[in-house]
């Protein structure tokens, strides 16, 4: 792409007297391993050392950037945004997938519904009742469950799990390794022994959801658990039975939610955050990495913290954290008056 092409497919007029670039620009890179041919962008301070030394021939900006620094500048009002849409130009076409239709080797139930846009790679299976909607991909060696259901456009990667009436909406990403819809961890202790309670309820998945590789997410013990619209999540995730996550939410690596926590809208959990069950989360809480959720969060608002200490001792560590605003007023005023009495004895001192 050329300087000119750059700037018209994010929406910005260069600035009278740019010059163009010698070189077209052809990759879009990281600001330290960029060359004169490559487009980066800078939107954190944190990286404004490595923006001055860039090799880059062209650098998105935010639009108040101010220095004069060796890249072409393109000033925009999210470079983040701006550069995804240069890369979706400047990369590779993504490969193709199979064909619409069965491949032999796939193994099909007589009953199944496969819209005829569908994909049904090597070696799947999909077990009676199921109905796959038009132009879904479901990857080799995966496996949809009797009577689930798999909306438009979804694509199913390879080695992935649907067990029995799971329902996917359409535009559902599910990477390799995934596996939706097994039995809730549900025990009840009787006789000495932990026995185990029947896990009959099914798993919802809405629009636009993506779900990263190697995500568990257990079927309801009754009901559905539910992921709705929008909401993304990372690879490395256990979701637990009757977890209901609200649209547009995003849950980071290694998070684990226990069964019949509710989130709201918008929220985010970071990596290795633990929730309780029976929780409910509000709308656009975010948890910062590695803390726990133990009670409700109301809405808007950010969480830290986590504990691991024999529980006498927490309870005790947690009471006194909370008197310490106290404390420390007290200490203060107790400083103010140890001053005061050292002025008043200053005198006797001297005299002494």
């Amino acid at each position: 792409m050329t300087l000119i092409e750059i700037a018209a497919h994010v929406g910005t007029p260069l600035a009278p007297g740019t010059p163009e670039l010698a070189i077209p620009i052809t990759g879009a890179s990281s600001l330290d391993d960029a060359g004169p041919s490559d487009i980066v962008f800078f939107e954190h301070p944190k990286y404004l050392r490595s923006l001055r030394a860039t090799k880059a021939g062209v650098a998105l900006v935010p639009l108040g950037f101010a220095e004069n620094i060796t890249p072409v500048l393109i000033r925009v009002a999210r470079p983040s945004v701006a550069f995804t849409a240069i890369l979706e130009k400047l990369s590779p076409p993504p490969r193709a997938v199979a064909p619409p239709g069965i491949h032999p080797s796939a193994v099909v139930a007589a009953d199944a519904d496969i819209d005829p846009t569908a994909s049904i790679h090597a070696c799947a299976v999909i077990e009676s009742g199921a109905r796959i909607a038009a132009r879904s991909v479901v990857g080799a060696h995966s496996f949809v469950g009797c009577e689930s259901q798999i909306g438009q456009d979804c694509l199913i990667h390879p080695n992935v799990v649907l067990r029995e009436r799971t329902l996917l909406g359409s535009r559902v990403i599910i990477h390799s390794g995934t596996v939706i819809g097994s039995d809730g961890f549900g025990y009840q202790f009787s006789a000495g022994k932990h026995l185990k309670v029947p896990q009959t309820g099914h798993v919802q998945i809405d629009d636009d959801v993506e779900i990263g590789a190697c995500t568990t997410i257990d079927r309801a013990r009754f009901g559905r658990t539910w992921i709705q619209q929008g909401t993304k999540i990372d690879n490395l995730v256990q979701i637990a039975h009757n977890v209901v996550i609200g649209p547009h939410c995003l849950i980071v690596a290694q998070t684990g939610i226990s069964g019949s926590a509710r989130l709201g809208r918008y929220v985010t959990l970071a990596g290795q955050v633990g929730v309780v069950g029976h929780v409910e989360i509000g709308d656009e809480v975010v948890v910062t990495a590695k803390s726990g959720v133990s009670k409700d969060a109301p809405a808007k608002q950010t969480l830290l913290g986590t504990y691991g200490i024999p529980i006498k001792e927490g309870r005790e560590l947690v009471a006194h954290y909370h008197r310490l605003p106290k404390t420390v007023a007290k200490l203060s005023a107790l400083e103010a008056e140890i001053s005061e009495l050292r002025k008043l004895l200053q005198p006797a001192r001297d005299a002494l």
